[in-house]
């Protein structure tokens, strides 16, 4: 970057990048087999920066066709006012959902690239509160059996040795109390007692059985349980709460801060994604607004979008290691991190930005469609 210039966004460019599981997988309330991406690059002159969320392909036209135009030609460093401008963008066509996905891609990519023309880790441009990010492993999907389960849980805790993971229960929308059950009594023993056990239901419970099943699982000293029931459902987040020993979280779905305001006195942490709320500009707030209600803040999914941002957080409780997004990123990305310890050390080799970038081979093989945004003249 030359001395006293203003770099401006040059261009952004978006794939649809679509990634077969390596196993079927589910939750509580869905199944898949199949994870699309939605990656940006944001050029300008002299960096190039990267951002992606996880969701439909819709969010590529929605950046091409919304969005670019409030983004291109703006300085490079202006992140926050670009991500205003978007929001605005948005009024008619939607911020929650897929705009919000859409956006906050956007968003990421803006950061990684301030950073790259800085020449900075992005958690140092942001400001550390933090060395080590601590992870937790995600993965346990319903529609795993024993065994699977179990190579999974001896990865994490064995391997890389993560000292806290996370099973999904509530399968077929809660109708299998049993199998939920067993799957968490196992999971304990796989695991033993040194190890912090964590549940997601997806929201698949009522209130009332999410609190008649968590007593039944205290044995198992689950610490965390999350989205008992619907994360729309306030009241009754708030009922569980107050009735079972383990931590609730919720708020992956969140797209607005007002969101995050009013499920904040439901909860014991609050979760938030940058792929969704509005990218790290918003996540970022979130984590204020956490703060302010005396609360921590967990990252959910996408590792290598909140690592850095995460060592920027100080009442970060944890980061989510999810077995989907990780094995994406490790296959797609030079420069992922290593999670062994429980701890991410984002920018600890001085890389700058947030340290990732595409393999071009990867690219072209999983790549379903390419769009190319306006250009600035």
């Amino acid at each position: 970057m030359t001395s006293g210039s203003t770099p401006t966004v040059d261009a952004l460019q978006v794939w649809v990048l679509d990634f077969p599981t390596d196993a079927p997988e589910a939750d509580g309330t869905a199944h898949w087999d199949t994870t699309t991406m939605v990656l940006v690059r944001a050029r300008s002159e002299s960096a190039r920066g990267y951002g992606w969320t996880y969701g439909s392909a819709a969010c590529a036209l929605v950046i091409t066709e919304l969005l670019a135009d409030h983004v291109v030609g703006r300085s490079a460093f202006d992140v926050p006012a670009a991500n205003g401008a978007m929001h605005r963008a948005l009024r008619n066509a939607g911020r929650p959902g897929i705009g919000g996905y859409a956006l906050s891609a956007v968003d990421i990519a803006l950061w990684d690239l301030k950073a790259r023309l800085l020449e900075l880790p992005l958690a140092d441009l942001l400001g550390r509160a933090r060395d080590g990010v601590p992870v937790y492993g995600s993965g346990g999907f319903t529609s795993y059996d024993g065994r699977q389960m179990e190579v999974q849980l001896r990865g994490w805790t064995e391997k890389d040795r993560i000292p806290r993971v996370k099973i999904k229960i509530g399968e077929e929308w809660g109708t299998r109390e049993g199998r939920d059950l067993a799957r968490i009594q196992r999971a304990r023993e796989i695991i033993g007692p040194g190890v912090e056990l964590y549940v997601d239901a997806n929201g698949a419970y009522s209130a009332k059985q999410a609190i008649r099943l968590a007593k039944r699982f205290e044995d198992s000293d689950v610490r965390w349980f999350e989205e008992p029931v619907s994360s729309d459902d306030l009241a009754g987040l708030a009922r569980v709460r107050a009735a079972i020993t383990a931590d609730v979280a919720a708020g992956e779905y969140g797209f607005t801060l007002p969101y995050f305001a009013a499920m904040a006195p439901t909860v014991d942490c609050l979760q938030a994604d940058a792929t969704r709320c509005g990218g790290i500009t918003v996540w970022l707030r979130a984590a204020a607004l956490a703060q302010a209600h005396g609360l921590e803040l967990s990252g959910h999914c996408a590792p290598h979008v909140h690592a850095h941002a995460s060592a920027a957080v100080p009442n970060l409780r944890h980061l989510e290691w999810f077995h989907d997004h990780v094995r994406i990123e490790n296959l797609l990305f030079d420069g992922t991190l290593d999670p062994a310890g429980g701890e991410l050390h984002p920018g600890a080799d001085d890389t700058p930005g947030h340290g990732v970038v595409p393999r071009n081979d990867v690219l072209e093989r999983h790549s379903r469609t390419a769009y190319a945004g306006p250009a600035s003249n």
